[in-house]
């Protein structure tokens, strides 16, 4: 298929959406471990972020169709062929390892799909775009 059945979601948002991520995960990283420890030089647990991240939007993306930012700035991911079911788990992970790789979202073509939905077969998306596939 050449082309996602769906428009997908610009980039900014999908930005922004990762930025909340981030965030989330460090707050979440800081309660466990402590400020102290997470600002301490050569600590371990700044470098916890990247994995909490990883493993917190593979695991709602799976669940909840979206990483928890994707969710609160409207966004969601679903297959590319715009057929609404739950993502297979494997490649809501291998994506998520993919975006955490940087690169492959970096690299994408002219409807907006990086290489990391590309080889896990998603779009991402908003909820307006959403609801037009449920009706």
């Amino acid at each position: 298929m050449n082309s996602p059945a769906v428009p997908t979601a610009s980039w900014g948002r999908r930005i922004i959406a990762l930025l909340v991520d981030w965030t989330l995960c460090t707050v979440l990283v800081i309660l466990v471990f402590g400020l102290d420890a997470y600002t301490e030089t050569g600590s371990t647990a700044s470098f916890l972020v990247l994995p909490v991240y990883v493993v917190e939007s593979a695991l709602l993306t799976w669940l909840a169709g979206g990483s928890a930012g994707k969710l609160l700035t409207g966004l969601c991911v679903i297959p590319a062929d715009g057929r609404l079911r739950r993502l297979n788990p494997v490649k809501a992970l291998v994506r998520q390892i993919m975006v955490a790789l940087v690169i492959p979202p970096l690299v994408f073509r002219a409807d907006g799909r990086g290489l990391h939905d590309i080889l896990a077969g998603t779009s991402t998306i908003t909820f307006a775009t959403l609801r037009t596939l449920v009706k």
